[in-house]
């Protein structure tokens, strides 16, 4: 299966431009052969958090239309990186996950909040788990600060997930921060790490790039810079099952003690 993160810069609180670019971006990733195709977190608004009210997208509605349609189009899986979501119970940070015909297989709503980006001020955490399959392979999905938190990781590995996707927008000046959890979070949980992060400024912060396709043994398979670019690996998920054999960690857990 191959797999590409596409790794692009996010105009901040410019819905209309972002809906553009993606599909641009999709297009030509469907086209260079993905089977899956990553976008970053928050692609629709960027961290434009003060204007959410005003510019997030109502129910995710045309996100999902959107992304259906591109989905359906050039038949690709997309785990869809993360969109503004105006629910009646709050704005979300929503991840969206389509099949190869379009239809929604997941939403998962960031369960961790940032509170040094001022996400608790301005958004709504989610409750619910990342888990979801496509073609028959579990998975998980993960938003950012997600990654921090391994025991919320290792509660979907546990329960089944085989490659754990990750969709950010992670900050310059912590990218070593985030290669080193991402490739822990693979070695640990012996399970492939597909991480998509955004590149470019927003008049905050600047934005890291470095998306990365890591195998169970914790070997980078793929990695990108910090330009807008498609990072892609073709990936076997046959391998899993050998790994947890040679290395039986979750046999060896003693989750009895922990």
């Amino acid at each position: 299966m191959k797999i590409g993160c596409i790794q692009i810069d996010i105009a901040y609180g410019k819905p209309e431009i972002n809906f553009s670019k993606v599909e641009q971006w999709v297009q030509k990733g469907a086209e260079d052969g993905n089977d899956v195709l990553l976008l970053p977190e928050l692609w629709n608004t960027g961290y434009d958090l003060t204007r959410l009210d005003e510019i997030a997208d109502q129910d995710a509605r045309k996100s999902i239309a959107f992304l259906k349609d591109l989905a359906k189009k050039w038949e690709v899986q997309l785990v869809a990186g993360s969109v503004a979501n105006h629910t009646a119970n709050g704005i979300k940070n929503t991840l969206l996950v389509f099949n190869r015909t379009g239809e929604l297989v997941k939403t998962y709503s960031k369960l961790h909040l940032f509170k040094l980006m001022d996400e608790h001020l301005h958004l709504t955490a989610g409750t619910e788990d990342g888990h979801f399959e496509l073609e028959g392979l579990p998975a998980a999905g993960f938003i950012c600060y997600d990654i921090r938190f391994p025991e919320w990781i290792r509660k979907h590995v546990v329960e089944g997930a085989q490659v754990l996707f990750v969709v950010a927008e992670w900050p310059l000046p912590r990218i070593q921060h985030w290669k080193s959890l991402l490739v822990a979070r693979a070695i640990e949980n012996q399970a492939f790490v597909v991480a998509c992060n955004r590149v470019g400024e927003d008049p905050a912060n600047t934005f890291g790039g470095h998306s990365l396709i890591i195998d169970p043994w914790g070997e980078i398979l793929s990695e990108g810079g910090t330009d807008e670019e498609i990072v892609s690996a073709d990936v076997d998920f046959s391998v899993i099952e050998d790994i947890r054999k040679r290395i039986p960690i979750f046999e060896d857990r003693r989750p009895d003690f922990y």
